[in-house]
């Protein structure tokens, strides 16, 4: 894990969207107290609207009003990077100016044009366009599985030498390739990664964006003060004891949805649903996420007790 202080922060979430019973809406007081209890789980970064944010069924004027109420939730001392990467360029670039015109975030991040598979020319034209458009910092995402593209090294490299791009969220699985970029890069690389945040960080990643820290947060960073501690057999201990929760939460199923499930069983949010076509998790899976839940929470009192 690297030792310089990272752009963006180094335990990162990212945070899902809270909605009213009948998802007509954005449950404004239940996302307050989420934000909080993020930041009280050890967080100093927080990415909203994005892909577990349901970004993809929130309209502009809704994003803009959750970062709003994240902002005000957190105060200034946490970052907070606004999703306004879609497969849009002439709308990634309206939002990311309505981002930062609003004020509330910190930095974007921008995922990778989904769908439309464009080339890697027309991947570098989309970002620097967005980039060009703001002066605000910048997280690629490199998550081909959903995407449906990858940023290529060379991509990356060429990426990496403008002053707004400073950073990227590896989903992507290659660690010999991510090596050779924070070796020929300044950028600071993120876990993506839930399941193997402890490999990304011991060859060289300044910190995690993740889905399962929403009940993670003080294990993620009892596991990052063990790195920067170098008592890596520690490290390891915390990284195995959360082993069975990562797979509840990110194998059976959208992640979004289980752990919204995850969050409505320790009372932390009002109920699981998501907008269509999400919905909410089939009983048998609410049962399993259930246990796993309960035996994290058994985990965690062992290593804070």
């Amino acid at each position: 894990m690297s030792q310089e202080a990272p752009v963006f922060g180094r335990l990162g979430v990212a945070i899902v969207t809270p909605f009213t019973e009948d998802l007509e809406k954005v449950d404004h007081e239940a996302l307050a107290g989420l934000a909080r209890h993020l930041v009280d789980e050890g967080h100093d970064l927080i990415v909203a609207n994005g892909t577990t944010g349901e970004s993809p069924t929130t309209s502009d004027e809704e994003k803009l009003a959750i970062l709003a109420t994240v902002r005000e939730a957190v105060g200034a001392d946490v970052t907070l990077l606004a999703g306004a990467g879609t497969n849009d360029t002439r709308h990634s670039v309206a939002l990311a100016r309505a981002i930062e015109e609003g004020g509330n975030a910190d930095g974007l991040l921008l995922a990778t044009p989904y769908y439309s598979k464009p080339t890697q020319r027309g991947l570098i034209a989309h970002t620097l366009e967005i980039v060009n458009a703001v002066d605000l910092p910048a997280m690629l995402y490199d998550i081909p599985g959903r995407s449906g593209i990858p940023i290529e090294y060379e991509s990356a490299v060429e990426l990496s030498q403008h002053p707004n791009i400073v950073a990227l969220k590896e989903a992507k699985g290659d660690m010999h390739e991510a090596s050779k970029l924070i070796r020929d890069t300044g950028l600071d690389i993120y876990s993506g990664e839930d399941a193997l945040n402890l490999p990304w960080l011991a060859i060289g990643a300044v910190g995690t964006v993740s889905v399962t820290s929403h009940l993670t947060g003080r294990l993620d960073r009892l596991m990052f003060d063990a790195l920067e501690q170098r008592d890596l057999a520690r490290a390891q201990r915390l990284h195995a004891s959360r082993i069975d929760f990562v797979d509840a939460i990110m194998n059976q199923g959208p992640g979004t949805m289980a752990i919204k499930e995850a969050l409505t069983h320790l009372g932390v949010l009002p109920h699981a649903g998501c907008r269509a076509p999400l919905g909410t998790v089939e009983p048998e899976v609410a049962a399993r996420i259930h246990a796993a839940v309960d035996a994290y929470q058994s985990v965690l009192a062992q290593h804070t007790s």
